[in-house]
């Protein structure tokens, strides 16, 4: 093992290394010109920020009023077809409850004009049943799609009205 330290570097090489190092930056460092801006662009820009700010302040209060409106509908829509579904489940109800009546009373039947009169009667009171429910559904249906849309319409009208000029 040798006690020879390593050789210091050369005066030279260290004080361009430590100078790279201390202004990396300097070939952008440039001298901006100062300039005095003209009242009237001053005022201009002044204007144009108040009316971005004012024109911001608008925007977030109709995309605050759209996120509510938005949510009314969806509740709106979401209880509707939860009672679309139970009214579907409740016919789907009536009519197997009538199908298995009529099961029983065939199983009684006891002459082929007696099944015949059954099963016609059976069928014309299905049909009925079943022109009823369907415009019920229609009715239904159209009253729900007229609540579901009514927020959304109304929103849209007020969003409309807060942005025309006064």
């Amino acid at each position: 093992m040798s006690d020879t330290a390593t050789a210091p570097k050369s005066a030279k090489s260290a004080s361009k290394s430590s100078k790279g190092f201390d202004a990396p930056f300097e070939a952008f460092s440039f001298a901006v010109p100062n300039v005095e801006v003209p009242a009237a662009f001053r005022e201009m820009a002044d204007k144009a920020v108040a009316g971005s700010k004012d024109a911001y302040a608008k925007l977030k209060t109709a995309a605050e009023e759209a996120s509510e409106v938005f949510e009314d509908s969806y509740e709106t829509t979401r209880s509707g077809f939860v009672a679309l579904g139970n009214k579907s489940l409740d016919n789907a109800k009536t009519h197997s409850d009538a199908t298995y009546a009529f099961a029983r009373a065939f199983m009684g039947v006891k002459s082929f004009a007696e099944a015949v009169e059954l099963q016609a009667a059976f069928a014309r009171q299905q049909f009925e049943t079943l022109t009823a429910q369907t415009r019920d559904m229609q009715e239904f249906a159209q009253k729900f799609a007229t609540d579901a849309s009514r927020p959304v319409k109304q929103g849209v009208e007020k969003a409309l009205k807060s942005f025309q000029p006064s």
